[in-house]
Parts: structure tokens; sequence; C-alpha cells
């Protein structure tokens, strides 16, 4: 764990007590500063307690007397609107911060590779930690991909910090620096937390607030909101480009062209040997690491080593069991229509049967209607099915169902008696997980755990 002194001795209000919350709570605890904590949810607050962490009482907490207002990214400060404790907060002066903030002000020796974008960034985030790791670097891996950064390990000067940032997480930090930062792809997301998609954009592009012309940028120029940044940045100074592509060959930068991976025009490795790393979305993550470690100064080979070795993310298109004819699949990291609509083209030509539900988000599954015809047939759960149900109407067969484990035991029951072959079952839910789950991680971990359920039940009859 980090221990962070630069609030030593001062007055610090953390809202939010997750995991992230209360890592950043007992941290500043033993750096010395005074926490004060809340959490909406009576459960988080008696947790909080029992790891001794002290919690502020909202109808008598005097703001003036706060230095530092720390938030979990969960907590709202501006749009749709402010949490009441943040609101008042704000009216003192206090601006929302986040534990990146604390990160960089604390371990201001170290690199940093900071990932944003809509899609791609935890497999991005992991695939550039794995590559480090297997050359023998000091590395550290963390932030919105679960583990919260304060709980990382100190670095000095040798080491990189390699970051998957979240817009909310890019809002609560603005000293931090990224030497490399990489933005993925922008698709419509979290529109509430950011008042629309120009919020959204303009947290994105937050990403690069304080490069240099030194550092570098690396950005995809696939999607025509990042290809206008990129266009923008050009005619500036403000920080080096370097562009990457799976739809186009570049003269420079790092492309895709037919399945191999170009540096410039140099062909660097055929992509379509990786069975971990599957599909065209894969490929633009594969880029973008690739850009990203060149730009550092590491060498091409152990790059690519490190590329062929990667195991693949958990929760992100993970096989977790073959029995019979069917093939069980947790996506449950897909949380948007987009990332769906990746991981159904990974499976072009089978008959999916598709969990899909939670809590929707803005724009549903309309998007996806161009895919309904790879779908055998939909399982809809949560607090989704109903509305998603109406989308599906006349396109798709489906079942409603109340609970994932419902969605999963009928998905199933359904492809074994069809017997065809190659069937998938796939949670590719295109929704947040906290209807039912406090997560997609826990979300993910529950499917997995009933899949091996239904699995030994069968053997066993």
């Amino acid at each position: 764990m980090i221990i962070p002194t630069c609030y030593k001795d001062k007055k610090v209000a953390v809202i939010g007590l997750g995991r992230s919350g209360q890592s950043v709570a007992q941290a500043l605890m033993k750096g010395g500063s005074h926490v004060l904590a809340w959490d909406d949810q009576e459960s988080a607050r008696k947790s909080a307690q029992n790891l001794n962490i002290p919690l502020l009482n909202p109808s008598s907490i005097e703001w003036s007397e706060v230095d530092k207002l720390i938030l979990s990214p969960g907590v709202p400060h501006h749009y749709p609107a402010p949490h009441p404790l943040v609101a008042q907060a704000q009216l003192e002066g206090l601006r929302p911060l986040g534990d990146m903030e604390i990160l960089c002000e604390s371990q201001k020796e170290a690199r940093y590779i900071g990932i944003t974008g809509t899609n791609g960034k935890s497999t991005t985030t992991s695939l550039i930690g794995h590559i480090l790791k297997g050359m023998g670097a000091q590395v550290e891996v963390g932030g919105n991909l679960g583990i919260p950064v304060l709980e990382l390990n100190p670095l000095n000067k040798d080491g990189i910090y390699v970051l998957e940032v979240s817009s909310y997480q890019l809002e609560t930090a603005p000293s931090l620096h990224f030497d490399v930062s990489l933005l993925l792809n922008i698709t419509p997301d979290h529109l509430d937390r950011h008042g629309g998609m120009d919020g959204y954009i303009a947290a994105k592009k937050l990403i690069y607030r304080n490069s240099t012309s030194k550092d570098k940028l690396v950005i995809s120029v696939d999607d025509p909101h990042c290809l206008t940044i990129y266009e923008a940045l050009k005619a500036s100074s403000k920080v080096g480009l370097l562009p990457i592509s799976v739809c186009k060959p570049l003269n420079e930068g790092i492309s895709v062209k037919e399945g191999v991976l170009y540096e410039n025009k140099t062909p660097v490795l055929d992509l379509k040997v990786l069975e971990r790393l599957k599909g065209q979305h894969n490929w633009q993550n594969i880029a973008a690491a690739f850009g990203a470690l060149r730009t550092l100064g590491f060498e091409t080979d152990p790059i690519v080593k490190g590329i062929a070795s990667f195991p693949g993310l958990v929760h992100r298109q993970q096989v977790v069991a073959q029995y019979k004819n069917v093939t069980f699949v947790n996506d449950s990291k897909a949380t948007n229509a987009e990332a769906v609509a990746k991981a159904l083209i990974c499976y072009q030509g089978s008959p999916i049967y598709w969990l899909v539900g939670g809590r929707a988000k803005e724009g549903g599954i309309t998007n996806l209607k161009p895919f309904f015809k790879m779908i055998e047939h939909a399982y809809l759960y949560g607090e989704a099915a109903s509305s998603f149900a109406l989308t599906l109407k006349g396109n798709v067969p489906y079942t409603q169902c109340e609970t994932l484990n419902e969605a999963l035991e009928k998905a199933t029951e359904k492809a074994l008696r069809d017997e065809k072959k190659d069937a998938v079952v796939l949670l590719s839910p295109s929704c947040a997980s906290w209807d039912q789950f406090r997560d997609f991680a826990a979300r993910g971990d529950a499917f997995c755990q009933k899949v091996r359920e239904i699995i030994n039940s069968k053997s066993g009859s």
C-alpha cells in the first residue's frame, strides 16, 4: 500500500465507501490525515467502521473546516445532480478529488502510462502490464479495472504505473500527468453522468490535459470523435502523437492490415493466430499497447513475445467451460452495446444463446439490431428485461427471466436440447450490474460459479 503524507494533519472528507473509498480512507489515516467518511449505504458504513474508519455526521459537518474532499468514482459531483454532501462542500470551495490525484502527488518519480476510452481499457491495461512484467520491469497495474491505486506498491524513477482511467477518475485528478496516454475510442456511454455526449468527450480529453510536447498520446483514428481530436492536436505542439488504426494502413503509426500488425510500413506480427485476443477490437488493443511500449523505447521482440503469451482478461470473452456441444463464455465486462457487438462478431457462425440484462444504459440494445440475426435465442433478466423485450420482439426469440441464474439455467437446457454444433451460451449483458450485483466482476463470478454447478449436476446425473 502507498502511504500518502501529502495531506498529513489535514482534515479530509471521503465520500463513498466501496473498495476504493475504503482504500483511500485507510491510506490517508496511515499517512496522518484526519479522515471523516460517509456512504449512503448502511452496509458500507458498517464495513468502514469495522476498519476503524471514522464516519462524519451529515447533518452537522462544518465544511468550512474540511481541507480536502475525496470522492469515489461512483459519487456524482456534477451530473445528473451533485450528491447533497458534495454540493455543500463545493459551496465552501472544496474541489472534488480522487485517489489518482493522491497517487500522483505521492509518487512523483515514477513514469505513468494512462489508458482510457469507452471500450478496451481493461484488456489494453492488462496487456501492457503483462508485457512489462515479462521484461522484468518494475511495474504496478491498477485503477478502474479493479485494483485501487493506493493499494499498489510505491515506485521510484525506474518504475512504471500502468493505469486504467475512467472518465469519472479523469475529472477528479487535476494533477495527473502521463508520460504516455492512450485514447482507444469514444462511443456513447455514461451520458447521464456527463450531461450528454459533449461532456463525455470533454472528460476523455482530460487524459492529455497535463501533457507536454515531450509526452506521447497514442490515439485511434478509426472513430469520428477520436479522429477529430487527433486532427485538432496535429495543428498544435501540445503533445506528441502516435496514431493507430485497424481500419486503414498508416504510413506513420501503428496499424493492422489483413490481420497483420504494422509499425509504420514494417510488418510486426500476425494477429490471426492469437486465440486469446480474437477480433478486430482486440487488434486495436494490441496496436495501442505495442505503440505505447515502443514509444517508451522498448524493443519489438520482447513486446511481441509478451503479446503472444497474454492469457486474456477475466470477465472479457472468458471461456469458462465446455460441456457436450456448448461453450460457456463470461463477457460480464460488456456493459454497453458497443462491447456486446464485438463479442457477437467473435462467435459469428455459432448458435448464440445470449444472456442480456441488468440496469440498462442510454440507448439500450437498439444499436445491436444488425447483429440480431446471429442470435439463436435471448434470455432477458433484471431491470432491463421488459424494455429489451420490446426491442427484440419480432426480431429474436426471447425468454424473460427474473435473475441471471434463471437465465443461465434456461439457456443451458435449450442449448443442450437443440444439440446444435458449437453452441455458445454467452453472458454479454449490455448493462450495468447494479440491479443484482455490486459490480461486473461479481456478476461474472456468479455466472462462472453457476456454470460449474450446472455442469457438475449434469455430469453426476
